[in-house]
């Protein structure tokens, strides 16, 4: 295998010459448009194709960490402080696109099987903001935002 940079054109050259079974191309503009079609005219019966909206944007990100901070510095939830990454799993459950739980192993706790926020679409990212945003003004949570405050906490 050649060493050429990852781009498009090297996805769509391995996929063709059977050299790999994956590829990922972010449609920018009408070159690579036209690569996708011209792959999936030749890609084999029974290839999977997946469409998925653009990903979560950086400041979503950033804002959906910062409420969750913003939820766990003030609430409790059945009598346990929870942390901003266990509020961000309460919250994805309520979505309903996120969370699986099994037992573990050896019978003594759980497993979450819940997918990453970070493959949220920004669509589903909106969605969970406006959740934990709902959340919080029916449960009485001050959002640094929401009082215009400037914070640079470590949200992650």
């Amino acid at each position: 295998m050649t060493s050429l940079p990852f781009t498009s054109r090297y996805a769509y050259k391995m996929i063709v010459e059977e050299e790999m079974s994956r590829a990922l191309l972010r449609i920018d503009g009408p070159v690579t448009r036209a690569r996708a079609a011209r792959l999936l005219a030749r890609v084999p019966n029974g290839t999977r194709v997946e469409f998925k909206g653009s990903r979560r944007s950086l400041p979503q990100n950033a804002k959906m960490w910062a409420m969750c901070t913003d939820v766990a510095r003030q609430k409790t939830w059945h009598g346990m402080q929870l942390v901003a990454d266990d509020w961000k799993l309460i919250f994805l459950d309520g979505l309903k696109r996120e969370v699986r739980i099994v037992p573990n192993l050896d019978g003594t706790g759980f497993v979450n099987l819940g997918r990453s926020s970070s493959d949220l679409s920004k669509e589903e990212m909106g969605e969970l903001i406006e959740l934990i945003s709902a959340w919080g003004a029916q449960n009485g949570v001050t959002f640094a935002d929401d009082v215009g405050l400037i914070d640079e906490r470590k949200t992650g």
